[in-house]
């Protein structure tokens, strides 16, 4: 979810686009069927991709662990 905080639909749409990118090459190669929300702050409408890129990054090792706890 991309919530608002005053930004265009235009804004709103590059920042879902980009972190969809993002899932595409970080997350899903895992190969685990997972929903997963990724909730924006602020910041991440300023963030370049490479920014957003390390966030993702940070975040699959944890979601590896989570999955392999729950099956």
């Amino acid at each position: 979810m991309v919530p608002r905080y005053k930004h265009s639909a235009v804004d709103r749409n590059r920042l879902k686009r980009r972190l969809r990118e993002l899932v595409r090459l970080h997350v899903l190669p895992l190969g685990f069927p997972l929903d997963l929300v990724i909730w924006v702050q602020r910041a991440g409408y300023e963030a370049s991709f490479e920014q957003l890129q390390t966030e993702v990054e940070s975040l699959v090792p944890r979601i590896g662990r989570f999955v392999k706890r729950e099956s």
